[in-house]
């Protein structure tokens, strides 16, 4: 019965995600940015919304819409902006702008927070099978076929170029460059317009699974990192693990895949008010139940885990209360 409520509710904010656009940000009406809809930050931000929705408007006044975006790139902008209060990003993306990095450099932005680390992202390269030879990233070099690294200014297009480019892929002449999202990259791949795309999410991502479920393993793989690729890597960005999909995650998917992924994390604008954040962060870690019903990647979700590794200082609402239950001495 609650996992039929949390699916209707969903189901509901849904609806006024794409019928409903703030332009602007407030501290009680809070706007989260997600990422396209077929990834895994679009609907675990929708959850998110509807759970605080759920809990804090009554009482509190306390209400929160989740929007789509192109990704954590957008997200950080948007929280600059004031077009957002909260945000789910990449920790490649967090800890680049918080330090001045990257695509960050010389212009550092450091007026975000974080409220708790989610889930991990994992990297789904998608590839006919007809265009894999070795089975992993290398089958990228020299491609010369048409690939999507994702929406143009996303979390998906930075990390895509950052991890291409250390192991020796030059996207711009390795590849005939796409720049669309999670679900259309799948649908261009099955009506066979694209041989590859960039698609980082938390297992189950839907663009993958469809994927998988209307080519079947034999006409589309998932490129694996060799334990040599990870660790050069990780030469460069610590923040990336060895991840194991495991068999069946997908449909007809026989045998487990080995990739990397970094963590996502949950931010928010650093003027956001102490309480506001505070009553998020309980609201959050009292309910997770609520938010596995939804999607799985929240699975990953514990107190136990919510501050280790974030790229950016903890919000002081979010301290507070991890004071509280014991998480920060």
């Amino acid at each position: 019965m609650f996992k039929r409520l949390s699916c209707l509710l969903l189901t509901c904010i849904i609806g006024i995600t794409f019928s409903v656009a703030p332009s602007q940000a407030s501290d009680k009406n809070l706007i989260i940015a997600t990422a396209t809809t077929g990834g895994t930050f679009y609907p675990v931000g929708v959850a998110i919304g509807t759970l605080i929705s759920i809990k804090l408007s009554k009482k509190d006044k306390i209400t929160a819409t989740a929007i789509n975006s192109a990704g954590s790139g957008e997200n950080i902008q948007m929280l600059k902006n004031k077009e957002a209060d909260v945000a789910i990003l990449q920790a490649l993306y967090g800890l680049n702008a918080y330090k001045g990095e990257g695509p960050y450099k010389g212009k550092a932005y450091k007026d975000f927070r974080s409220i708790t680390m989610l889930w991990e992202n994992v990297e789904h390269f998608p590839l006919l099978k007809k265009y894999a030879k070795k089975g992993n990233i290398e089958d990228l070099k020299n491609l010369d076929q048409k690939f999507s690294i994702g929406k143009r200014g996303s979390g998906s297009e930075g990390s895509g170029r950052t991890l291409l480019k250390i192991m020796g892929i030059d996207v711009d002449k390795d590849v005939i460059l796409e720049f669309i999202g999670y679900t259309p990259s799948a649908q261009a791949m099955m009506d066979g317009r694209i041989a590859g795309a960039n698609i980082p999410a938390g297992p189950p991502a839907a663009a993958i699974t469809q994927l998988y479920a209307q080519l079947g393993s034999d006409d589309v793989t998932v490129l694996e990192f060799t334990d040599a690729q990870l660790a050069k890597i990780q030469e460069q960005y610590p923040i990336w693990n060895r991840y194991v999909i495991p068999a069946g995650t997908y449909p007809s998917q026989k045998s487990d895949i080995n990739t990397i992924a970094q963590p996502n994390f949950l931010a928010c604008r650093a003027d956001l008010s102490d309480e506001v954040v505070y009553l998020m962060t309980k609201t959050i870690y009292e309910n997770l139940s609520f938010l596995n019903n939804i999607h799985k990647a929240t699975k990953a979700m514990s107190l136990e885990r919510a501050t280790i590794g974030l790229p950016v200082p903890l919000h002081p609402g979010a301290e507070k209360y991890y004071r509280e239950v014991g998480i920060i001495k």
